[in-house]
């Protein structure tokens, strides 16, 4: 193999570089963003991570001529039957690399007992999903990956093909809604909806709300990965520095949660000139940035109906009456574009709503593979 070595991830200084890697193939990439560091050893770390105590995961870095060039991961997920998964898929641009890589990958899996591999996924698809096929040109938004055109093709090269193709919609603030969205958004809502923002005085119990609907509205899903109550701890934890009351809301029916949509700042447009690193002055510009609200985009990462409203008017209208208290609220923090991600190419009923108020400008891949 042209002396490519694949070695495992075992100490911290082969993390970092298993980490780092991409951002010595993306240094021509004008759109790229590296990730924090710190952030992504704590997503690497069981420690930090409840999902790696619940599963096994695997990281191997390529090397040639003592350099690093090339990254892969496998997981095997219990529940997730004989459908093993990869990711963290990245290196130079040779087949070589690319082949060497997915054969250990699988053969871990194969040793597992999976007959199937299917990503990539960031560790699994509550995390960061697919490869990138379409949009290259601009930045990724908060938890989005971001690849090398080449990618997809090296991946393909490798007998894997298309399980599905997820949309990101991107909505700019400042164009008026279309008139068929504003005859509807003018009508009396009905007596028994109430729109409410999240209350900070019990954030636990409103994550925990956002898990219920979630792991309700999701479950017939592609993929669909529940919610546990370790991922509720972790989730309620992580997003606390991003979140404010008026980024998450609800929407209750007859005095019943039914809906919920949370939106984040895109942490990426204020990372994007401390290259991974927060010390010594990253956390300090971080946190005055965050202080300032001096960022002009945003992600709506989570958003769900209970399946009870999902064939009713009603459900129709209820991501809809969270879409505007975000378009409102994007607007008074000076917002200027708000992606919506991502959506199934199977969800047409979000797809439509993502193409009423935007446009498809990025298009995620996972792949599958039967193995041996």
């Amino acid at each position: 193999m042209s002396g490519i070595e694949i070695r495992p991830v075992q100490s911290s200084r082969e993390l970092d570089e298993f980490i780092d890697l991409p951002k010595t193939l993306h240094a021509n990439d004008p759109a790229f963003v590296a990730p924090l560091r710190l952030e992504r050893r704590q997503a690497l770390s069981a420690k930090h991570n409840p999902l790696l105590r619940k599963i096994e995961a695997r990281f191997w870095t390529a090397r040639r001529g003592g350099k690093a060039v090339g990254r892969i991961s496998a997981q095997a997920d219990p529940r997730q039957g004989e459908a093993g998964l990869f990711g963290f898929v990245a290196a130079q641009d040779d087949p070589q690399i690319f082949h060497a890589l997915f054969r250990t990958a699988e053969r871990w899996l194969a040793s597992r007992g999976k007959t199937e591999a299917q990503g990539p996924f960031h560790l699994n698809i509550n995390e960061e999903t697919g490869v990138l096929v379409d949009g290259f040109s601009t930045p990724p938004m908060l938890l989005m990956p971001h690849d090398l055109p080449y990618v997809a093709g090296r991946i393909e090269a490798e007998g894997y093909v298309k399980a599905m193709d997820m949309f990101a919609y991107l909505h700019d603030t400042q164009v008026p809604f279309p008139k068929s969205i504003d005859r509807l958004l003018a009508r009396p809502k009905p007596p028994n909806v109430v729109i409410r923002h999240m209350d900070w005085s019990r954030y636990d119990d409103e994550i925990r709300t956002v898990v219920d609907i979630f792991n309700d509205a999701w479950s017939e899903n592609w993929g669909f990965m529940p919610f546990g109550e370790d991922d509720l701890a972790h989730m309620a934890k992580s997003m606390k520095l991003l979140l404010d009351e008026k980024l998450l809301w609800f929407v209750e029916v007859d005095g019943k949660p039914a809906a919920f949509g949370l939106s984040l700042p895109n942490l990426n447009e204020m990372i994007r000139d401390l290259d991974g690193e927060l010390f010594p002055f990253g956390w300090a510009k971080l946190l005055l940035r965050l202080k300032r609200r001096s960022y002009t985009s945003g992600r709506i990462p989570l958003m769900g109906v209970r399946k009870e409203h999902h064939k009713s008017y009603l459900g129709q209208l209820l991501p809809l009456y969270i879409f505007e208290k975000f378009r409102e609220e994007g607007r008074a923090r000076n917002v200027r574009h708000v992606e919506m991600s991502w959506v199934l190419e199977t969800n047409k009923p979000m797809r439509h709503f993502g193409e009423a108020l935007g446009s498809a400008y990025k298009t995620y891949r996972v792949y599958s593979k039967k193995i041996a």
